[in-house]
């Protein structure tokens, strides 16, 4: 098992709290309350992942806090806006963007640049793909840890999302999006059949 993977946490949704030598959160949803964080990554501005009662849970005026360039939070600590292949060095952390967006759907658009996020903590990588289908972007990423949907509707199906996995280097995948608003174990339980031996999947139970 990946070291990183056993500092991870699923907090339901898309939401997870990755406690190594920083404490960064994904995409904070009615999650309980939780350690303060270094920093609190933002995929995009839809309600469910962009949240302000819960960016207050677990921020102070020394968090940082990444999100998409469309954002305007009201925030205490330091905010980065990103769009999509812009890299940042926070507290010794790399944070790449990359695009996530619907390919034939309209929920989440091209022109938005939303995002997704390469992290790198601790010497390994965790890939959180945001809300997206199966992009040409993702042929070749590397990852350790790749955290992505498989509740279809408004992102990619456990096919799909099987599929981008095969298309992508990475060593573990841990499905989200499931079990909350779209989704249920049957998804993540269909995706982790269809990936097969490609990577380790492995479900999480909500923290």
């Amino acid at each position: 098992m990946s070291e990183i993977l056993k500092k991870i946490h699923w907090l339901g949704h898309a939401g997870f709290l990755v406690e190594g030598s920083k404490v960064v959160y994904f995409d904070p949803f009615n999650i309980k309350e939780g350690p303060v964080a270094d920093l609190i990554l933002v995929t995009h501005t839809h309600y469910d992942h962009f949240s302000p009662d819960d960016i207050k849970k677990i921020s102070n005026s020394s968090t940082t806090l990444v999100i998409s360039s469309d954002a305007d939070p009201d925030f205490l600590g330091k905010v980065i806006k990103l769009t999509p292949i812009d890299e940042v060095e926070v507290k010794g952390l790399v944070v790449k963007a990359v695009p996530a967006y619907n390919i034939d759907k309209q929920f989440h658009p091209k022109a938005n640049n939303w995002l997704g996020f390469l992290l790198t903590i601790d010497g390994e990588t965790i890939y959180h793909t945001g809300d997206t289908d199966f992009i040409p972007e993702m042929e070749g990423i590397e990852a350790d840890v790749s955290l992505i949907p498989v509740g279809g509707t408004y992102t990619m199906d456990a096919v799909e999302a099987a599929s981008a996995v095969k298309a992508m280097k990475v060593k573990v995948a841990l499905p989200m999006h499931w079990g909350e608003i779209v989704g249920d174990e049957a998804d993540a339980l269909k995706f982790k059949e269809l990936v097969g031996n490609a990577a380790e999947v492995t479900i999480l139970s909500r923290t």
